[in-house]
């Protein structure tokens, strides 16, 4: 697949524990990127932050331990690709942030 350098970032901001049929929210929607065609997905697990509906800080600190730490799913492609994504997965989104910005693709490589 060739990614043009003009591309996007999808960040989806959402917590740990959120779930969707049945499973991690965050797998849900690395698994709906791939059936999509999208170009990448990447999940990285907070060490600590805070949301809109709740002002409780969530920390891995030895003496809080937190259940519910924040998640980021980043998704790589053209803005009108994800924008059909977003169109297609916004309704499992219960809580959390969207954002959408422009990328420039450097490099998209693959194996040989």
């Amino acid at each position: 697949m060739k990614l043009p350098e003009e591309g996007a970032l999808l960040r989806i901001f959402i917590g740990e524990d959120d779930r969707y049929d049945h499973r991690p929210l965050y797998e849900w929607l690395v698994l709906q990127a791939r059936e999509a065609g999208l170009a990448g997905a990447t999940v990285v697990r907070g060490i600590m932050g805070y949301g809109s509906s709740s002002r409780r800080i969530h920390t891995t600190r030895l003496l809080r331990l937190s259940e519910d730490l924040p998640v980021i799913v980043e998704i790589v492609d053209t803005e009108e690709r994800l924008e059909a994504f977003l169109d297609r997965v916004a309704d499992a989104i219960q809580e959390g942030l969207v954002t959408l910005e422009k990328a420039r693709v450097k490099i998209y490589r693959g194996r040989a």
